[in-house]
């Protein structure tokens, strides 16, 4: 199996709570871990948005780097897109 390098970058959003974002921080590390080796986990924590987000001026970010196969990515996207708590995702192949 082929792996790759990828890097995800995620922004949760802060108005639940810092209860909220610990939950959403640790499903999406648990998710990686799951199916990928995990590299690197940056908290860069709570930060002003360039514009507002669903009327939310702040987020938490997050970036990972880990190693995995093609077919991970798209999944990482697709729980990333039905979760509620994520403002923004972004997956790339480095």
């Amino acid at each position: 199996m082929v792996m790759n390098k990828y890097e995800s970058t995620l922004v949760f959003s802060v108005k639940g709570g810092d209860e909220a974002v610990t939950a959403l921080n640790e499903k999406f590390k648990a998710l990686i871990a799951e199916n990928a080796t995990v590299e690197n986990v940056d908290e860069w924590g709570k930060r002003k948005l360039a514009y507002p987000i669903n009327y939310e001026t702040e987020g938490f970010y997050v970036f990972t780097t880990f190693t995995c196969g093609p077919d991970f990515p798209a999944e990482l996207e697709r729980v990333a897109g039905i979760t509620d708590g994520v403002l923004r995702s972004m997956v790339i192949k480095k």
